[in-house]
This record gives structure tokens, sequence and C-alpha cells, in this order.
């Protein structure tokens, strides 16, 4: 038996909430969509610290799919539903991820309910919360939410709608109480090659792959925090029935990641660019590099947030984001060495 379900264990934010929930001496049960998968996630948890006898079940369930779902949920008193469908091109177009997104934390949502599972902890994001709005810069809140209408990327639109699909849900059936993680860009510490598509960006600046830095800002947390805030959120009572934006300190521009990796790094850090694009090149770069286009909502923009209720409700407290931006590139470059 376990007593919490994490959804999608081999994912970057799903093993750190693993590894947290290990911690505090959980008993665990998680998903994978092939149970092929069950050794390396096995691996990554021993990398990030886990004993050899760690208590967990590797169990097989696909969002896409009605099958094991109800043996995944048997006797849990609580689910993390991490797993979603994630950006693997740049071609992907709505349907690819919006459907499964939606039918996916549904799936999920039922199953919970009908074992009597206590809360649900949706792990959405800032997609769902401050896009698709015309201001150039603005602090985001909790009461905010994304404009699905307002030219957003599929991966945008799916949380979007897959967190409104859960809210209405629980608002007309009940049985179950939900809380809703919203993070911004998530680095920290990677613990194997399956990591959060925020990284992509340092992996690129520290290996020299931009020419120069695009202009925008957005927040960014340590994954760490991220799986501590699931934790608080599961077992607070407060916590049921609201949204919490998960945000070390405010906003960076890319220039600024780049100051933060030259100072940490040094020498190590020698290939990250110091030029900043200008907007109006960018956006004429957009047209033929894709790249760019998938950035072109964003260029010019700073993407706030706060993290004020998830500090005042819930005692939540990031680290400093200068130090996870140095872990993060000093694990990067880690794993790069061990696997050349």
């Amino acid at each position: 038996m376990a007593d919490v379900l994490v959804t999608g264990g081999s994912g970057y934010i799903g093993s750190w909430c693993v590894l947290a929930l290990l911690a505090h001496g959980h008993t665990v049960r998680t998903t994978v969509r092939d149970l092929n998968k069950e050794s390396a996630v096995r691996e990554m948890l021993r990398a990030g610290g886990a004993p050899e006898d760690a208590k967990l079940t590797v169990l097989q369930a696909d969002l896409q799919q009605d099958s094991g779902w109800r043996e995944a949920v048997e006797g849990c008193h609580y689910v993390l539903h991490v797993a979603s469908p994630t950006l693997t091109s740049l071609s992907q177009s709505d349907d690819d991820m919006v459907g499964p997104a939606r039918d996916g934390v549904l799936r999920v949502l039922r199953a919970a309910r009908e074992a009597g599972v206590k809360r649900v902890v949706l792990t959405s994001a800032f997609g769902a919360v401050g896009m698709g709005h015309p201001e150039k810069s603005r602090v985001f809140t909790e009461e905010d939410w994304s404009n699905v209408d307002g030219g957003i990327a599929p991966y945008q639109k799916s949380k979007t709608l897959s967190e409104k699909a859960a809210w209405d849900f629980v608002a007309e059936h009940g049985g179950v109480e939900l809380a809703v993680v919203n993070p911004v860009g998530v680095f920290g510490p990677v613990l194997g090659p399956d990591y959060s598509p925020s990284l992509g960006l340092l992996q690129r600046m520290l290996d020299g792959e931009l020419p120069a830095l695009p202009k925008f800002a957005m927040g960014y947390v340590d994954v760490r925090d991220v799986a501590d805030l699931h934790l608080r959120a599961m077992t607070d009572p407060v916590a049921a029935g609201e949204r919490f934006l998960a945000i070390s300190g405010h906003s960076l521009w890319v220039r600024d990641i780049a100051t933060i990796l030259r100072d940490r790094l040094g020498d190590r850090a020698s290939k990250v660019p110091t030029r900043e694009l200008p907007v109006w090149t960018a956006r004429a770069l957009a047209r033929i590099n894709p790249g760019l286009r998938i950035l072109r909502p964003q260029l010019g923009k700073n993407f706030d947030a706060t993290s004020e209720k998830a500090q005042r409700m819930l005692g939540w407290s990031p680290r400093p984001i200068e130090d996870t931006i140095a872990d993060t590139a000093e694990s990067l470059l880690a794993l790069r060495g061990a696997t050349v």
C-alpha cells in the first residue's frame, strides 16, 4: 500500500516530488507510461539521494487510457498529479497538447474521487496564469488566468484549459479536494537526461549555441522548492481550493541569467553570450528561426509574478534564484561530462 500517488515519476518535477515525499517518510506509488522506464526512475532517485530500499512502487498508467488508474490510486490518501504532455517539437498543435492534458486531468480526478482520495494537488504552470495579455510589464497573481484567445502557445493553452477543467470537475462533482501549484520556469539540479524544457535555455547558453541573448523576462524557481510547495499544498488544510504561484523573488531578464552564470562559474561560462539581441532584430529573425518564433510573443515583455500567497498561507520559502542557477549549471556541466 502507499499513501501518496505521484503521476509522472520519470519527469523532472515528478522525480523531485517523489524524493521529497520519501524524505518525509511517505510510502509512495508513481506512474509511468512504460514500465521499461522503472529502472531509469529508480536510478534518478538514487542520484537524488533516495535509499536502495526506498518505499516506492512503480506502476504503468497512461493519461490517454482508462486502464491502470483505479489500481494506481487505490488506498492513497493524496495524489500529486504532475504528469502532463510536454512540448517535444516546435510544430505541435493545440490538438496535440490540449486534449491529452485535459483528458488526463479528468481521468486522474475521476479515479481519485471514486477511490476516496482526500486531496489532489495538480501541477499547472505560469502558462495558465500570465499569457496572452497585452501589457509589456505586469506582476501576475493567482487571480489571473491566461487568455486562450490571445495567441498563446499550445502548451500554455493546454495548461490553462486542463486546469480550468479540473476546477470545474471539483465544483460539479465534489468528493475530493483540489489544490494547484503554478510554477514559473523551473530550474534546479538535474537527476538525469529527462529534465525541464526551461533548462534548455541554460544548456544552450553554456554551450555557446546562442549568438546573442533574446530580450524577455520571466520568473524562475528551484525544482526542489516546487516539490516542497507540492507537499505543503498536499497536507495543509488551508490549501484546499487554492492556487499557488511558485516563483523565487522576481522575474529575470535573460541577460541577468547570463551575468549570474559568468559570475558564479567563471571560465566555465566563457561561451555564455554577453550581447542582447534587439527586439526588432529578434522579431525579424523569428520568421526563419523556429527557436525564436516560439519566443516571439514574449520578446520585449516582462512576465513577473509573486509567490506572496504561498509564503503567507503555507510558510513556503524559496531559495535565492542565484543559487539555483549556479546549482543548475553545475549539474548540467556534470551531466554533460558524464555522457561525453
